[in-house]
């Protein structure tokens, strides 16, 4: 008896590879989307987990939970062996020396900054090897290809040296560029909210109005908050020496290629003839600028200008802030001295009834006493009942006027 066609291992086999090439891919669980930028400002979107961020950056996974949902309002700047991780308010990167990893770039606040990334990063030179001559260089990056070391960019004029910013520093500063104009926009809608509101509250003081600056002096605070924290984290680092040398990944990075670089070069400049060593001059000067310009640990004058100039710029911002908090509390105590006033005027006004009320209630005591049903002369008498009526008004209107006038004499009514 023959076998059913559904029974044969080799249509089984055949059946479950094609399910296995039709069936679409499953996406990393706790996958994220990142943007990629390297030295030339070419970019590419990947999708990274946590394992895969950790082993490509060489980070700690503690700071992935600095980059996460629960720290996204707090602005942190740490220097890590091969990465710096950069967390200022919407910004949330890992830059290395060569590349810089962004974190969400689709959100609609680092759109403004991944264009700058693309407007901003300089267009690098071709890499050269350090200690290579110009015949022998397509020899050595053989060399060096096979041997496993990167090249380095390294430009011949010294200028170019001095006056260039390392990759990490400048993608440091757009982002603090980034952070520090957003908040400045911020604080200016802040201000241009808060001066018609507050002088609107000055000229009538009602729920409505009082509400609104409830809701200004609540958005002032946490927008004063979020500055301030920026600026403490760029104070912390301008405190510590020491935690900015950490920050200047291409001079550790440089520092560990021109150690493989050197011993590289022991083994070839035994092999190259003497008619070179004049052409070797040229590449042994670029190798003593980049040592010169990056060789010095304890130099971190570049980092300290760029972030003082921005802890400068949100330090200016946190005082617009503070002068608005301080219009709002002029505001308030011109109100309160408003409300103050017209509580004292109802305590006058009060205090002139309840002595009107005091004569009156005289008066009605007399009149209660003579309509009671009791013998008394005066009701024989002709004539007197007018002359008795505007009588007691007289000396309760007189009461009247002696009780305010002590009241004004004791200053307890105002003149």
């Amino acid at each position: 008896m023959a076998s059913s066609p559904d029974q044969n291992p080799n249509n089984r086999s055949v059946a479950a590879a094609a399910n296995a090439l039709t069936k679409p891919k499953k996406k990393t669980a706790g996958a994220r989307l990142w943007m990629r930028f390297n030295r030339s400002g070419r970019s590419e979107l990947v999708e990274w987990d946590k394992s895969a961020i950790i082993r490509h950056a060489a980070i700690p996974a503690r700071d992935l939970r600095i980059l996460g949902p629960v720290f996204s309002h707090s602005s942190n700047i740490l220097a890590r062996e091969k990465a710096m991780v950069v967390n200022l308010e919407f910004i949330k990167a890992i830059v290395t020396a060569e590349e810089v990893l962004l974190l969400d770039p689709l959100r609609q606040e680092v759109l403004p900054f991944v264009e700058q990334l693309r407007q901003q990063l300089p267009v690098k030179s071709q890499p050269k090897l350090l200690g290579a001559s110009e015949d022998h260089e397509g020899e050595m990056q053989q060399q060096a290809s096979s041997n496993g070391r990167q090249w380095l960019p390294v430009p011949e004029p010294a200028e170019a040296l001095q006056s260039e910013l390392p990759f990490e520093f400048q993608v440091l500063e757009i982002a603090l560029e980034a952070v520090c104009t957003y908040l400045d926009s911020s604080v200016a809608d802040l201000e241009r909210g808060a001066y018609p509101v507050l002088d609107e509250l000055a000229r009538n003081v009602s729920t409505k109005n009082l509400e609104h600056v409830r809701s200004l002096k609540s958005n002032l605070t946490r927008l004063l908050a979020r500055v301030q924290k920026v600026r403490d984290e760029i104070e912390h680092l301008l405190d510590d020496n020491e935690d900015m040398a950490q920050l200047y990944l291409t001079r550790k990075w440089l520092q560990n290629q021109q150690v493989e670089a050197h011993l590289g070069a022991t083994t070839s400049n035994n092999l190259l003839s003497t008619s070179h060593s004049v052409r070797r001059l040229g590449s042994t000067r670029s190798e003593s600028l980049v040592t010169s310009h990056y060789g010095d640990d304890n130099d971190v004058e570049d980092l300290e200008m760029l972030l003082d100039a921005y802890f400068m710029q949100l330090d200016g911002t946190r005082n617009k802030i503070l002068s608005v908090r301080e219009y709002i509390d002029d505001t308030e105590d011109y109100v309160n001295i408003q409300l103050d006033n017209h509580r004292n005027e109802l305590i006058q006004l009060q205090l002139t009834l309840t002595i009107a009320s005091f004569a009156i209630a005289v008066e009605t005591m007399i009149a209660g006493a003579f309509g009671m049903n009791i013998p008394c002369k005066l009701y024989d008498m002709d004539g007197v009942f007018w002359p008795f009526v505007w009588s007691t008004s007289a000396i309760c209107v007189l009461l009247f006027l002696l009780i305010l006038a002590y009241a004004r004499w004791k200053k307890l009514l105002g003149s």
